[in-house]
């Protein structure tokens, strides 16, 4: 861990990922890299420069994707990793986080959030305000669980699925990966193809 952090991405995600950051009062400072020229600073800290100037960064700063989109996070991150760069975990101080939970670099686990013992959230993943993540679960990489979504027991969601906000998982259930649920959809079923569900229950689009 360095003393410093730099986030890529200064708009909407990246500014609750430097909220975050700023509550942990783990770096001295924070910063902001931004493709957006006109953008000189987000959340009063400084935009010092684009996404491809990270890599010039990499011995002087802990280096976080801040970016919301699942594909492009992932493509920055592994980059990043590539180069050798250090990336660290965000947890917000009120998130509840259960015994043996294991968070890989570069997730983010957002305010409200409630991950249960024994479940494993891979790296890039974003566990979002209010979600909650039941015993024995796992995230694979890249993944976004949404706004009070809420997976029960024994549930696994394949790298890069979003989970829309208020989704609902039950137990003991399989999701592949690359999918979107939808917002409010309620998965009951194992979802073995890659797709687009909503409804109640949930249902390919």
């Amino acid at each position: 861990m360095k003393n410093n952090l730099l986030i890529i991405g200064a708009s909407g995600h990246g500014k609750v990922i430097a909220d975050i950051a700023l509550k942990m009062n783990k770096w001295q400072s924070i910063a902001f890299l931004d493709d957006n020229e006109s953008l000189k600073s987000s959340m009063g800290l400084d935009v010092i420069g684009k996404s491809k100037d990270a890599i010039s960064h990499i011995n002087d700063y802990d280096i976080f994707v801040g970016i919301g989109n699942n594909d492009t996070r992932k493509e920055v991150q592994e980059n990043l990793e590539d180069e050798g760069a250090t990336i660290p975990v965000l947890v917000h101080p009120n998130a509840v986080i259960g015994e043996q939970v294991g968070v890989a670099t570069g997730s983010a686990i957002m305010a409200g959030v409630v991950i249960n013992c024994c479940t494993k959230i891979g790296k890039g993943c974003i566990i979002n305000t209010g979600a909650t993540i039941d015993h024995d679960s796992v995230i694979e990489n890249f993944v976004h669980v949404s706004p009070g979504s809420h997976l029960a027991g024994t549930v696994r969601v394949g790298q890069g699925t979003w989970l829309g906000i208020g989704s609902v998982v039950s137990n003991n259930l399989k999701i592949s990966g690359s999918c979107k649920i939808g917002a409010g959809t309620v998965v009951v079923r194992d979802i073995t193809e890659v797709g687009t569900y909503i409804g109640v229950p949930a249902r390919r689009i």
